[in-house]
């Protein structure tokens, strides 16, 4: 028998408010939750316990706010665009934006796979000076190395910062821009780029702006 044909669709939506205190693992399950109660017609796995054939964008650190997040869903049936996001638009929880819906390939790799690089823009609270800020900014990105401990492992961050600025001032804060590698093995954490310019990453405001693919 042939095996019925699935569609591929991305909702790309932002993750702001208190639902950014929401773990990956637990975002998927806010997703299945909300995509059931929007009667979107998913598809589902094979095997003994099937479960909705879905993917996120790469994990979001734990208490950061985003603008380009998203979430690949199959479904056994085609639909417009725009009925998608009108169904899910009714029924998403409040912190979660829709932004779009594209149609995707199917057979395209998953969204973690493709994503080589993520954009963040950082504000500190409170600013360091900004001549401060610039030398210690300007020592990370001439290092040679940047020895880190991360879960048990010693690892060189440098290697994974791809870009780092101080992009311009926002509510009389400078604003860090960075663009940090995404690789399976090879993924750069925006906390500990602020750890390393000597700054306290609690206090700072992490937003996630651009997730880079292969393809562009």
């Amino acid at each position: 028998m042939a095996q019925k044909k699935h569609h591929r669709y991305r909702i790309q939506f932002a993750k702001r408010g208190t639902i950014r205190f929401t773990s990956h693992l637990d975002l998927h399950r806010t997703w299945e939750r909300t995509l059931r109660r929007a009667k979107v017609p998913l598809a589902y796995s094979q095997g003994f316990n099937p479960r909705p054939k879905m993917n996120q964008s790469p994990a979001l650190p734990l208490g950061c706010t985003s603008e380009c997040e998203a979430v690949d869903i199959w479904l056994e049936e085609e639909r417009t665009l725009d009925s998608i996001q009108h169904d899910v638009e009714q029924v998403v929880p409040e912190g979660l934006q829709i932004l779009s819906v594209l149609e995707v390939n199917p057979r395209a790799p998953s969204l973690q796979s493709q994503t080589v690089a993520i954009e963040y823009a950082v504000i500190l609270d409170p600013p360091p000076p900004r001549d401060e800020l610039q030398r210690s900014v300007h020592a990370v990105v001439e290092a040679k190395k940047l020895p880190r401990h991360w879960r048990g492992k010693d690892y060189d961050l440098r290697p994974l910062i791809e870009s780092l600025e101080i992009a311009r001032q926002g509510m009389g804060r400078p604003i860090l821009r960075m663009i940090l590698s995404a690789r399976e093995g090879a993924t750069g954490r925006p906390e500990e780029v602020i750890a390393s310019l000597g700054l306290d990453p609690t206090y700072a405001r992490i937003h996630r702006t651009r997730l880079i693919l292969d393809s562009e």
